[in-house]
């Protein structure tokens, strides 16, 4: 993993932020410009600055388990990343509103240290609700709820806490706050970094240090922290990532001067920013438990079956659920294993296919239901494929799936026929750190070969479809799918 670093963040207003600076000083003098979310221009850099004093330090999920990354279409980062947020309730996430400014189609990645790795949980934006006293990022209230379409598996159901105006003095200088970002790890983005990271900024007084950029600072709306020459800072991409104060998320990474090399100033929740949070929540804070699949977009041939993961998610104390699925297409069935876990538990659910499914995108819900009729729900987009092999190769592999531990391999044997003259095998599709080695690679017809597949400590735990092909001599073409499941090292 690269030097890790907090990152950073800018908006809409890009183009009339974008002017050359003068030489970086902490005195107010003029006004600055003032920027926060990621764009498609890098900002006008100091001549005498450098990349390598962000600072910060790798994170991981697990230790701030509500963390979520804010991606759009058309983002100039990997994967689109463009803004981070919070999961706060099984369908709600907080993050800055100038997020939902950006141009692009908006969806949101759950559960991956690295953005670049397989797998993860990913949700459409049902709904971008902006704080209805918000105009610009540097005018303050930069704060909103997002919705989504599907329950997030948050870990444990370890939904993020966040400060109200109950909590007001949590925001005082003096303390220190954790922030925690999927942002920029350097300033032109040349690492194309897109870990999460997470560092120390001290809260500072900003009616004193933090004016002279933007609009200004406003103590009512804002929190200033971090350090006049921005040795550790945000960055773009860090926008809406949390300020983490006794458990409590106090503030939303906002924005900082145009060339970062100051303060970061997160929106403040420890007032009516932070009531007003919470009402957009109601009664439903948080949901008594929720469910998720990952992947949540799978891919199978008619006639074959693939698998997910069924993650549940309790706020209280665990209880028993029923899972099903509905909506699916003609000739398709869905098989739980088990059909019926506690919260915070997860099962195994497998979609088979016939051969006269129909092709297409399928949108299958889950549902899990407990004793009292109240139920919970996630969506999966099964895409079935219509006759996917050119020409009469046919490719075996037994057996047809396995579970394997990070670190550790699997022998299943390839056996194909068909088409003219040998066959040669390949396999695709998979995870971050694995390999495959066939032996041999090359086949005679009806012959088998033995596929030795390994997987890597780092290797991101999931489920991969991995897809192995025959090609004949005279160029015809067969596919069969492997599924291969990668747990935890330890578990």
């Amino acid at each position: 993993m690269n030097p890790p670093h907090l990152r950073r963040l800018l908006p809409l207003v890009l183009a009339a932020l974008l002017v050359p600076l003068g030489p970086v000083t902490a005195d107010a003098g003029p006004t600055r410009p003032a920027a926060n979310f990621e764009g498609d221009t890098v900002p006008a850099r100091d001549p005498r600055a450098g990349v390598a004093f962000y600072n910060g330090q790798d994170a991981t999920v697990a230790e701030f388990p509500a963390i979520v990354a804010g991606l759009r279409e058309g983002g100039s980062r990997p994967q689109g990343q463009s803004c981070t947020g919070s999961v706060i309730a099984p369908r709600k996430i907080l993050i800055a509103a100038h997020c939902a400014d950006a141009e692009g189609r908006k969806t949101f990645l759950y559960g991956l240290d690295d953005l670049n790795a397989a797998g993860g949980f990913r949700t459409d934006v049902v709904e971008y609700k902006k704080h209805p006293k918000y105009v610009n990022f540097d005018q303050g209230y930069d704060v909103a709820v997002v919705t989504v379409a599907d329950d997030i598996p948050v870990r444990d159901g370890r939904y993020a806490a966040f400060a109200t105006s109950a909590d007001a003095g949590l925001e005082a200088p003096g303390r220190n706050g954790l922030g925690f970002g999927y942002g920029k790890k350097d300033f032109d983005d040349a690492t194309r970094d897109v870990t999460l990271d997470k560092a120390t900024l001290p809260i500072v007084d900003g009616r004193q240090l933090c004016q002279g950029v933007g609009a200004g600072f406003k103590p009512a709306t804002m929190i200033c922290a971090g350090y006049a020459d921005g040795h550790v800072t945000i960055l773009p991409g860090d926008s809406g990532g949390p300020l983490v104060v006794d458990g409590k998320v106090i503030g939303l990474a906002s924005w900082s001067r145009s060339d970062f090399k100051w303060y970061s100033v997160y929106s403040r929740l420890t007032n009516d920013m932070g009531d007003w949070v919470k009402e957009q929540l109601g009664p439903q804070q948080p949901g008594r438990f929720g469910v998720g699949v990952t992947p949540s977009a799978l891919k199978v041939a008619a006639g074959a079956y693939i698998s997910a993961t069924v993650t549940t998610t309790a706020s209280g104390a665990p209880e028993s659920v029923n899972l099903t699925a509905s909506g699916l297409p003609g000739g398709a069935g869905a098989t739980f294993q088990p059909a019926s876990v506690q919260t915070g538990q997860t099962a195994k659910v497998t979609f088979q296919t016939s051969a006269t499914t129909p092709p297409g995108d399928h949108r299958v819900t889950v549902t899990a239901t407990d004793s009292a009729g109240e139920s919970a729900t996630a969506t999966v987009t099964l895409t079935v494929e219509g006759d996917a092999p050119s020409g009469d190769v046919k490719v075996t592999v037994s057996p047809a799936e396995a579970t394997v531990r990070q670190g550790f391999s699997t022998t299943p044997s390839i056996t194909a026929t068909g088409g003219t003259g040998d066959l040669r095998l390949t396999v695709s599709g998979l995870p971050s750190g694995a390999q495959a080695f066939l032996t041999p690679q090359t086949i005679r017809q009806g012959a088998t070969s033995s596929a030795l597949l390994f997987t890597g400590l780092q290797t991101p735990p999931g489920v991969y479809p991995l897809t192995i092909k025959a090609t004949s001599a005279d160029g015809k073409v067969g596919t069969t799918t492997f599924l291969l499941t990668v747990a935890r090292f330890g578990s």
